[in-house]
């Protein structure tokens, strides 16, 4: 059938959670365009609202519902596919396909598994038949026996040689359900959890291996049998410790050519013998054994676009999920071009001559009880890439990008410590304790010793070190070699650091001395930027070519690198300079509270802006996102998101303005110290949209206080303290409970509810830590009240509402978390009116140019503005879906001089209900509190559309792959359900509801509570009681921690029976009319 008249149908992968990020809302974007660029017809399903995948101008048909069997069933008789494309989809997306294939449902309909087949699927997924297809083409496995039930478990270790060993489970994302373990009785346990979260009931015991390197071969083979490498990554963490906990380098650096070579033709051996067809990824293990070519294993093969693909994409400028997506269509490699040379085509293997180094972000500031030990499972959220010319360059960029700061006052941390606490264990601190270590003259032996990490690295570690320790001796030239910024060299001579985020500065020169409290001084004698400055070379841009240079590329990606002094580094980046153009500063890796959503926005504003004939250039650090593709804008700079790289980008593009609207926090943080970079500078270019001046007072507590208070909007009684004294009198003032939080944090970071001066007392210590030169605010806590967001953009004068959402969760749960409906149910026609004429008054007040994000909340009827942010906000994407108004797009037109009346667009309010509901991550992290509160906890999100409520929030559960019981036997505990509630509510209709579809017990009327929710006697719980709920999410059992929850969870249940309300995005019906009017 020629490709034109064919149907295809793409899988996403779901919501954003550890394990599984945004990797696969770039591969299912590039595959979109590849299969619309062969003509085929493109159904795309996803539940994830927040991406550019479910964009409706991404496929013909693009469905926003659960990821399940029956959701995809029903899409699949609507729309007549004639194939599958199910690797694109992350391991969500094969776990469907391969459920669809066993229920017969695609065989019913005549649709065909295009690309990897499925036996394939399952000879990688199940270990036996894995270690089968090894041998047979004799390639190493490690020793490994794969149980289904306990008792064989001590025979299967004995059988792989003992303790240590690795557990593993099938068909799980991120190493979920994995551990190495060398006690029984925590092996029977992870076992027995192993169990219960693989497909097949099944966990494969294996040999450890632990202190190998790790490595991963990115492959890519067409139906031809032609094959190529696509790169090599290797881990600096050894083996033990998984690959997205790991640092990762490409291409690899310590394992010997004759290493390389076996390897490489390991997988190429190992693609062909499985039959995989498309891009996959091949992970070894190795050690020097004293050969030449040391020893191996094969450890695991995923037949499937993963994330260690995406980062292999970004590295090399290879497009792997556009090649798939046309591979699975029956191209040839030889057939497909590549779009960077122009010249060459996909079976050309990529050569580069740079080092790429990627470092995962992990959530550490969002649970304080949680133990970040690295190991086999992941627990990081995302991760930032950089380019540099040397390893040294490349590794001090990503740690910028990654935006982390260790919690860690070094001088305070003595030798045994530093070595128990930082270098023998592998936690996210572990970088920075290797420069510490340096720093106090510890030898390269004992810090290898310490860690297991190779000599290598760590030499290129102590160089690091040796540079600052020159820079402070005025050698300003070796400290910008290894690739420090001018503001940390300058930082480290004693001087201010001003910028956003640092890499590493020791902590002699970061901390302050104790008599002047001003930076201690140095050789270098406080030198300044400019100074610094004046004596370094500057950067210059490398060009990301996929061939080392050998042809001539045409499509605009950079990094950076310093100029050699003798003047020779050219600059590569290919633009017209007299054409007007924008940059658009993206949001760095994601983390909770700052998503794939701001992604989608930053993309939205290039989309715009290139439709306006004004070229876009992106700064981003992201390997996982759309934004850092290679051909979303005009030009792509790879690169940490600070003031002095964002100005560097500036002046090398000439360009005319910057958006830091987009970006979330990460962008927004940058806008103030840029600004004054530009000025000393002296570049001719402009932040766009609304004024930094304007977002700081939206953020300056005290002056938008005043603000509120001439336009005569309520706010909770409140205020800002910068003291323990302050804070405790202004909540005696106000009157306890009260919410307290830093300002200038992003996803409601060290948020709380307060009842007493001592918890008030203990808060403060924590908010000092996290923002320590930020005031605190203190507010009333508006317990109860009906919690509001609004999302709008303006142009200066005239205002479009994109959409009001009304929260499920009453307030004390941080908005992020809360699953918000739109359009509103609860509000009375004058309520929705206040709450136009509130977000109105608030845009003009504070001169919005783009977008404007409100939160209110209704008490009584009376609406108080809780907070005002103009900039993206996390609901943007959702707002968009629901109701077909890209509010993104429209803001950055207006940013770049359009107005809402020359954009001739409307407001529309839809007349299905959608629901957002959250994905939480305390399964991957043991330990955390799993009860909902103050503090944003969330990682992604999902949608649920339906014509009634209640089917929406049953569908948007069941997107969370957490769906609702409908039946069986429920704990209900209404007193610790009751949670922050401050009303002596009646809310006994929550277990008269649960009585008509459960059996209603109470913990206490179990003999042993812990034991029955590990036997799987309970289908379902209503508490907030932390150790039943911890139990919980150890079994996997649904859980309502609030009371709305528990209702809204009732309501659900009634319409069980109803249709499932499968629809496309453009079909669901809105009604052109203004919100709250």
């Amino acid at each position: 059938m020629p490709d034109e008249d064919r149907t295809i149908l793409l899988i996403g992968s779901g919501p954003i959670q550890i394990g599984q990020a945004a990797e696969f809302d770039y591969s299912g974007a590039q595959a979109c365009r590849a299969l619309k660029e062969e003509g085929a017809r493109v159904v795309l399903v996803n539940s994830n609202p927040a991406t550019i995948m479910t964009d409706p101008e991404m496929a013909d048909k693009v469905y926003v519902e659960p990821i399940t069997t029956e959701a995809i069933a029903e899409v699949v008789r609507k729309e007549e596919p004639d194939g599958v494309i199910a690797g694109l989809g992350g391991q969500t997306g094969l776990n469907v396909t391969a459920e669809l294939a066993e229920e017969g449902v695609l065989e019913e309909y005549g649709v065909d598994i295009m690309g990897t087949p499925l036996d394939t699927i399952y000879a990688t997924e199940d270990r036996d038949l894995f270690r089968q297809r090894m041998r047979k083409v004799g390639e190493p496995v490690c020793r490994s026996e794969t149980i289904s039930k306990m008792d064989e478990l001590e025979d299967a270790v004995e059988a792989v040689g003992g303790l240590p060993v690795i557990a593993r489970t099938a068909y799980t994302l991120g190493g979920s359900g994995s551990g190495v373990v060398d006690d029984m009785d925590e092996l029977r346990e992870i076992a027995r959890k192993g169990f219960q979260l693989s497909r097949n009931h099944e966990v494969q015991i294996t040999e450890s291996i632990a202190g190998w390197v790790e490595l991963e071969y990115e492959v890519m083979r067409d139906a031809d049998d032609s094959c190529i490498i696509i790169c090599n990554m290797e881990n600096i963490d050894p083996m033990g410790i998984h690959t997205g906990e790991s640092t990762v380098v490409t291409p690899s650096q310590v394992i010997p050519d004759e290493a390389h070579q076996e390897m490489r033709n390991s997988a190429l051996k190992v693609i062909r013998e499985l039959g995989i067809e498309g891009g996959c990824n091949i992970q070894h293990a190795w050690r020097d054994d004293g050969t030449p070519s040391g020893e191996y294993r094969v450890v695991e093969v995923n037949p499937r676009v993963s994330r260690s693909s995406a980062l292999a994409s970004k590295a090399t400028g290879y497009p792997i999920a556009r090649v798939t997506a046309k591979v699975a269509l029956g191209k040839r490699l030889h057939e497909i071009d590549n779009e960077i040379t122009g010249e060459t085509t996909a079976a050309f293997e990529p050569a580069i001559d740079y080092i790429v180094t990627k470092v995962p972000r992990w959530p550490k500031d969002k649970f304080s009880d949680v133990e970040f030990e690295l190991g086999p499972a992941m627990k990081s959220t995302g991760e930032a890439m950089s380019i540099g010319r040397t390893f040294e360059e490349s590794l001090l960029k990503a740690l910028r990008s990654s935006e982390y700061e260790p919690a860690v006052d070094w001088p305070d941390v003595d030798d045994d410590e530093l070595e128990t606490e930082y270098l023998e264990r592998p936690t996210p601190d572990r970088p920075y304790a290797i420069f510490e270590a340096f720093d106090r003259g510890y030898t390269l032996e004992k810090i290898q010793d310490l860690t297991g990490i190779y000599e290598w690295y760590l030499e290129r570690f102590g160089r690091i070190v040796d540079a600052a320790e020159a820079a402070r001796n005025g050698d300003y030239q070796a400290a910008a070699d290894v690739g420090f910024t001018n503001q940390e060299i300058a930082a480290m001579t004693g001087d201010e650091f001003t910028d956003t985020h640092a890499s590493w500065i020791p902590a002699e020169a970061a901390s302050l001395d104790a008599e002047t409290e001003k930076p201690v001084e140095t050789d270098g004698a406080g030198a300044a930027v400019g100074d610094v400055e004046a004596d370094t070379s500057r950067r210059t841009y490398k060009q990301v070519d996929t061939c080392a240079g050998e042809f001539r590329a045409s499509t605009p990606y950079y990094y950076s690198a310093r100029e050699p002094p003798t003047g020779r580094g050219n600059s590569e980046v290919q633009i017209d300079r007299d054409i007007e153009s924008v940059v658009v500063v993206g949001g760095g890796p994601i983390r909770i509270g700052q998503g794939v959503e701001f992604d989608y926005c930053a993309v939205h504003a290039v989309r715009a802006l290139r439709e306006t004939g004004v070229e876009a250039h992106v700064i981003n650090n992201n390997p996982e996102t759309v934004s850092t593709d290679y051909d979303t804008s005009d030009g792509l700079f790879f690169e940490p998101i600070t003031a002095e790289e964002v100005a560097d980008v500036v002046e090398e593009t000439q360009a005319d303005g910057v958006m830091v609207q987009f970006g979330g926090q990460t962008s927004v943080n940058v806008g103030e110290p840029l600004e004054t970079e530009l000025e000393r500078r002296g570049l001719d270019c402009e932040i766009l949209g609304t004024s930094v001046e304007a977002m700081d007072l939206a953020e300056d507590r005290d002056r938008f206080n005043v603000l509120m208070d001439e336009l005569g909007i309520s706010q909770p009684e409140g205020g800002t303290a910068t003291s323990e004294a302050e804070a405790l009198e202004l909540a005696h003032e106000i009157g306890y409970p009260v919410l307290v939080r830093p300002s200038y944090v992003l996803g409601g970071r060290a948020m709380d509810v307060v009842y007493s001066d001592e918890e008030l007392t203990g808060y403060i210590e924590e908010a000092v830590r996290v923002a320590p030169d930020k005031p605190i605010l203190v507010d009333d806590f508006l317990a109860d009240a009906v919690e509001l967001d609004v999302d709008a953009v303006a142009d200066g004068e005239d205002v479009l509402i994109g959409g009001i959402m009304e929260h499920v969760e009453a307030a004390g749960v941080h908005s992020g978390d809360s699953a918000c409906m739109i359009p509103p149910r609860s509000l009375s026609q004058d309520v929705l009116e206040r709450v136009r004429k509130v977000t109105l008054d608030i845009a003009r007040a504070l001169e919005t140019e783009g977008l404007l994000n409100v939160q209110l909340a209704v008490r009584d009827g009376e609406v108080y503005v809780l907070e005002a942010n103009p900039r993206s906000s996390r609901t943007v994407p959702f707002v968009s879906k629901a109701t077909g108004v890209p509010i993104a797009k429209l803001a950055a037109k207006v940013m770049a001089g359009q107005s809402l009346d020359e954009l001739r667009t409307h407001e529309q309010v839809p007349e299905h209900v959608s629901v957002k509901e959250v994905v939480l991550p305390f399964d991957r992290l043991p330990g955390s509190d799993p009860r909902l509160g103050p503090e944003m906890k969330s990682t992604g999100e999902v949608m649920g559309t339906a014509r009634s409520f209640g089917k929406a929030y049953l569908k948007a559960q069941s997107a969370t792959d957490k769906a609702i019981p409908t039946a069986g036997t429920a704990i209900v505990d209404l007193e610790t359900l009751r949670g922050m509630s401050q009303k002596n509510e009646d809310i006994t209709d929550v277990r008269e509801h649960a009585e008509r579809h459960f059996d209603v017990r109470t913990k206490d009327d179990f003999e042993d509570v812990t034991a029955a929710l590990r036997d799987s006697e309970v289908d379902v719980i209503f508490s907030r009681d932390r150790d039943v709920l911890e139990i919980a999410v150890e079994e996997g059992i649904t859980y309502f921690s609030t009371v709305p929850s528990a209702r809204a969870t009732m309501e659900a249940i009634e319409t069980r029976e109803e249709p499932l309300d499968v629809m496309a995005l453009s079909e669901r019906p809105t009604e052109r009319r203004n919100w709250g009017e």
